[in-house]
Order: structure tokens, then C-alpha cells, then sequence
């Protein structure tokens, strides 16, 4: 793109920000899809444009034990060292972040990193869409695809002098994103065309976490041919199946497994997980398949839970303690639980005696060190995170009828609570029909949505009923 494009792009985006704020349609061809999308995230999550620098959340005195105990440090050097050469040869910064986009390593051109000293580029300071909106790392985790954001496409006006590109580390073994590989600089002078070579950095990083993995997961087939009786699955500690099912039962994966957890084939029989070396073994038993637990607990209505078609009475604290274990399926210590619910000022013995109760109504279905759901579970919440991951916006509207447990006071459940608010109302505002806005309308937090009913009544025949409840809605006080 030619400077005298650049500058016209600019012109454009810089009416674009202010529309976006008012909501008035955006200019065409700014910005793009991507970008428009990531500034509705971002401002959607309370992103302030007018905020000077990314959050500080690890100290510099704990930096090195961050980086250590993180999954790319054996692969630093390596990537610093690409890197680096890149940064030093054009005048960047080269940067390095973990999965929640926490910077974790950077480098390059001593003058640019002071000025990225300014607005918190640099060790330790959070780079997610949620904490500072637009920017190359937070949208490149956001949308797990490398990605370059030029100047005035960033949402906080500090960083228009500031270009990136960014791409995304995908972890052979879990599919998580690990972490970011970002080259920053000003904005004329970071070619779009740097998107590539972060691109190949990050692929070079996967490539080599590949090739641990297969190293990994071949010493374990070993010690499991040296088995005597193998009567038994073989899975990795993150639960891809390796050895011993021919037939391909359980498919490549099964969710992350526990010692001593159930579970339950696709066919219905029982299995029990236990510890292998670095892995699991699943041997079947003489146990039948434990009943399914069932949890709706969104919307304004009582929680209720059903096991194996049978009706359990619940309490708010035993519906909030349900959905966290729900939530983490790896288990929780009744410390962490404790966290959760009441946060510092919580005691572990309450959620004891709590988790004691609980057991009188669902017996072995809630396991004990560390707490865990042992039954397969069914949760309308769960299953809407699914749904949000699909892109389905018709089918994340019937599957929303309101908020998750709306009276629960949980510092986790309440960030889980906004969190799927966000995202169902992001889902629809970007590509759901009149239908499924008038769906969210009547839900607790979408009846008084001023943005969701000026979108009913603006696309809605002005006859239709719903247009003419939304502008009804839209007058009163």
C-alpha cells in the first residue's frame, strides 16, 4: 500500500473510532472485518480508547520465575534468537507472551523499546483485547490467526504511532494457544508483509513442540508394550489416546483426564483412569456407566439439577458449587473453592461442610481430592460455550435465556457470568438475525439493551411488533 493510501486509510479509520463509539454506521473499507470486529470485543469489555498503557501484572522480580516454569521456555533461546535478528535489522521490538498475552521476553532496538517502556510494552504487562482492545497479540490470540494491526487501527489512540504483527503458538498436545510472537514499531515503517515472518517463527516453535511430543509420547508406548497385560488404553496426561484402541472407540481425544475418574465409553460402558508413567491407563470395569448429571442453571429460574432423570432439590451455594466443578473438570481444592465462591474472606471448612451436604443428595457423583464431578455432566452453560465457539448465532440465542445463576455473588461465577453475557451479546450484534436479537431482548440484562433494540427497531418493518416493542422500550425511562 502507497503512503498516500496509508494516509487515506487513516483519515477513514479516524471517523471509523468515532463512529464506533456513537454508533453510527462505520465509514466503508474502515477498518476492516477483523478490526471491526475486535473493536466491538473490546468495547464490549470496557476498553477505555483514552487509557495511556497496558496493565502491569507481573513484577519484574518475578519475571524469571514466570518464564521458567512456562511451556515455551525451552524454546527461548531459539525464538529470541530469530527474532532478534529480525527486530535488529529493521529498528523493532521483538516480543514474546505467554497464552493470556502477559509478555514474557522482549528485545530489539534500544530506542524503540524505551518508547514501548511509555504504554507498557514491555516484561510483565498484559496485552490481551480486554485490557488495552485492538493491538497485533491481543487479536492475534483473540482469533487464533497471525495478524498485522496498523496504526489507527489499534482502539486506544496512544498506540496509533505503533504497528504490529503478531502470530499465534497453537500447542500440538492440548491445542491451546501457548503464546504470541509479535515484531512492534512505528507505524510507516512495519511492513504488513512482517506478519509472514512472525508466522514462520511461531510454525518453526510448533514444529519443534511437535517433535517433543512425539519423542514424549513414544517413550510411553514403550513402557506400555513392556506391559504384561494390556487390558487397557493408553492416553497422555492431556488425554490424546495413543495405544491399545484399535477400533478407534474413543476417537483422537477424550477430555483431560484425573486419576481415579470415570469414564464413559461411546458405548456406554464404564472405565477407570489410572496413573501410567506420564500418562493413563483406562481399564475397563465391572461398574455400570455412572448417571449423567444434568444442570440448568441459566435464566432467572431455580437451578435445578437432575441425576439419571431423578430431580435434586438445590440451594444457591450448592448450584454455585456444582457449576465451578462443572467449569473445572480437573477438580478443585477446597481452598480454590473456597477462593472462588467467597474470595479472601472465605474458610475452607464451610465449603467442607458444604461439599458434605451436597453428597447426602448426589453420593459419589462429586469426588474428593481434589473435588471433582465423577458423573458425566450436561450443562446448559457449558454447552453454550460450545455453541459460542461454533459461530452459530441462531443457535446461541435459543440456548441463552439469561444470565448464569443470577443471584450468586461468586467472584468467579460473576467473571464467568459477564464473560458469556459478552460473548452471546457480541455474537448476536455481529451476525445474528432480527430473530435472534428479539430472542435476547426478552432475556433479564436484553430487555433495557439500548444498542440491541435500536438494531430491532432500525431493521425490523416499522409495523412489526417487535419494531414497535423495541422503540416503546427504547422511550421509556
Amino acid at each position: 500500500m502507497s503512503y498516500a493510501s496509508l494516509d487515506a486509510y487513516s483519515r477513514k479509520l479516524r471517523g471509523a473510532h468515532e463512529a464506533a463509539w456513537t454508533g453510527a454506521t462505520l465509514p466503508e473499507g474502515a477498518p476492516r472485518r477483523l478490526i471491526s470486529a475486535s473493536w466491538e470485543r473490546s468495547i464490549q469489555a470496557g476498553v477505555d480508547p483514552e487509557n495511556t498503557a497496558a496493565p502491569l501484572v507481573y513484577d519484574v522480580s518475578r519475571i524469571n520465575d514466570v518464564r521458567e516454569s512456562h511451556p515455551l521456555q525451552p524454546l527461548l533461546p531459539l525464538l529470541a534468537g530469530t527474532l532478534t535478528t529480525m527486530a535488529d535489522a529493521s529498528g523493532h521490538v521483538a516480543i514474546i507472551t505467554d497464552g493470556d498475552g502477559n509478555i514474557l521476553w522482549r528485545d530489539g532496538n534500544r530506542t524503540m523499546m524505551r518508547r514501548g517502556d511509555r504504554v507498557g510494552l514491555a516484561d510483565g504487562h498484559k496485552w490481551s483485547e480486554g485490557s488495552v482492545g485492538t493491538n497485533g497479540i491481543g487479536t492475534a490470540l483473540a482469533d487464533r490467526t497471525p495478524v498485522h494491526v496498523y496504526s489507527e487501527e489499534h482502539l486506544m489512540r496512544v498506540l496509533h504511532v505503533w504497528s504490529c504483527s503478531a502470530a499465534p503458538i497453537v500447542d500440538p498436545d492440548t491445542d491451546e494457544v501457548l503464546g504470541i510472537v509479535d515484531i512492534s514499531g512505528t507505524a510507516p515503517s512495519l511492513h504488513p508483509a512482517t506478519v509472514a515472518l512472525v508466522t514462520a517463527t511461531a510454525k518453526l516453535a510448533e514444529s519443534q513442540l511437535t517433535v517433543r511430543m512425539y519423542e514424549r509420547d513414544e517413550r510411553l508406548r514403550r513402557r506400555f508394550d513392556g506391559l504384561r497385560d494390556h487390558a487397557g488404553i493408553l492416553v497422555t496426561a492431556t488425554g490424546r489416546v495413543i495405544a491399545g484402541d484399535p477400533g478407534g472407540l474413543l476417537g483422537e481425544r477424550i477430555a483431560r483426564p484425573a486419576a481415579g475418574s470415570r469414564y464413559v465409553l461411546p458405548s456406554g460402558r464404564a472405565v477407570l483412569l489410572e496413573p501410567f508413567h506420564d500418562g493413563y491407563l483406562l481399564r475397563v470395569t465391572t461398574e455400570s456407566a455412572p448417571p449423567t448429571l444434568q444442570l440448568t442453571f441459566l435464566g432467572e429460574g431455580q437451578p435445578t439439577a437432575r441425576l439419571g432423570g431423578r430431580h435434586i432439590a438445590l440451594s444457591l451455594r450448592h448450584a454455585e458449587i456444582l457449576a465451578l466443578l462443572a467449569l473445572h473438570p480437573r477438580g478443585l481444592t477446597a481452598e480454590q473453592l473456597c477462593f472462588y465462591l467467597y474470595g479472601d474472606a472465605g474458610n475452607p471448612v464451610t465449603i467442607r461442610a458444604e461439599i458434605h451436604r451436597l453428597r447426602s443428595q448426589l453420593g459419589d457423583t462429586v469426588g474428593a481430592k481434589p473435588y471433582r464431578l465423577t458423573s458425566p455432566v450436561e450443562a446448559d452453560f457449558v454447552e453454550l460455550r460450545s455453541l459460542l465457539a461454533s459461530g452459530d448465532p441462531s443457535a446461541v440465542a435459543r440456548a441463552y435465556p439469561g444470565p448464569l445463576l443470577p443471584r450468586s455473588e461468586s467472584p468467579e461465577l460473576r467473571r464467568a457470568r459477564d464473560e458469556l453475557e459478552v460473548q452471546v451479546r457480541a455474537s448476536l450484534l455481529r451476525s445474528g438475525s432480527p430473530e435472534d436479537l428479539w430472542i435476547y431482548a426478552q432475556t433479564a440484562n436484553g430487555r433495557d439493551d439500548m444498542q440491541i433494540l435500536e438494531r430491532l427497531s432500525t431493521t425490523l418493518p416499522t409495523t412489526d411488533p417487535r419494531a414497535i416493542t423495541a422503540r416503546i422500550r427504547l422511550r421509556s425511562p
